[in-house]
């Protein structure tokens, strides 16, 4: 039984939460330890509790955002490609943190260009000892990575999008590279039809426990 008096505001919910986070996570076939497991509660609690001060929300529910902030970010975790990760526009740190939690071998560096939101990502990060996250508060195309470096893999949820995200991602963009982007339904046809010519596009129907919405995995990779 994990302690639960860390814990600000999730604490009255604490068993009923990590009850379905942990079935969840056996539904999605993933392997993550108790201790992962714990650090999302954390992270969640941590989300909830800031969310007054740096507006990182709109869900307030604790059920809700574990649903539809937490579990929709593990969700992708069996299809992410590997390699070094930007997560461009990740708010509060979904999926990129969702992401280095889960997988602590992975260089993960999550990017936003609201400064607190990534205040708060940089306070979480250390507070949870997560040493692979690297927070950025830039707009993406102002965005001059170390040594002008390359990532394997660039995700988001913050697109609407599919064109400009390829756009703002294909020159961070490292060669044989994948996009992966977050979405509910699949892009309208247009924006698939303006990238076809260049990119290999798949769409990868995302089952997130315990919500019943529509959710899509896009990948792209540049044609050779």
């Amino acid at each position: 039984m994990m302690n639960n008096t860390e814990f600000q505001v999730i604490s009255n919910q604490y068993q009923e939460l990590d009850k379905l986070l942990l079935d969840s996570i056996t539904k999605l076939k993933l392997e993550i330890s108790a201790d992962q497991r714990h650090k999302l509660m954390l992270y969640l609690d941590k989300l909830l509790f800031w969310n007054k001060a740096y507006n990182l929300t709109a869900i307030k529910q604790p059920k809700e955002a574990l649903i539809k902030h937490i579990l929709d970010c593990l969700a992708i975790l069996p299809h992410l490609k590997s390699g070094k990760l930007l997560d461009i526009g990740t708010g509060a740190g979904l999926p990129g943190v969702v992401i280095a939690i889960c997988e602590p071998n992975r260089e993960v560096t999550v990017l936003d260009s609201n400064q607190k939101k990534i205040r708060f990502i940089r306070q979480s990060v250390s507070e949870l000892k997560l040493t692979n996250v690297t927070p950025v508060a830039s707009r993406i195309e102002n965005f001059v990575p170390q040594e002008h470096e390359k990532f394997e893999v660039i995700t988001s949820r913050a697109f609407a999008s599919l064109t400009d995200f390829v756009e703002a991602a294909e020159p961070r963009l490292a060669q044989d590279g994948w996009l992966q982007a977050m979405k509910g339904l699949i892009p309208e046809p247009e924006d698939i039809n303006a990238l076809v010519d260049e990119w290999q596009i798949d769409h990868i129907a995302l089952d997130v426990p315990h919500l019943h919405e529509t959710r899509h995995l896009t990948e792209l990779v540049k044609k050779s």
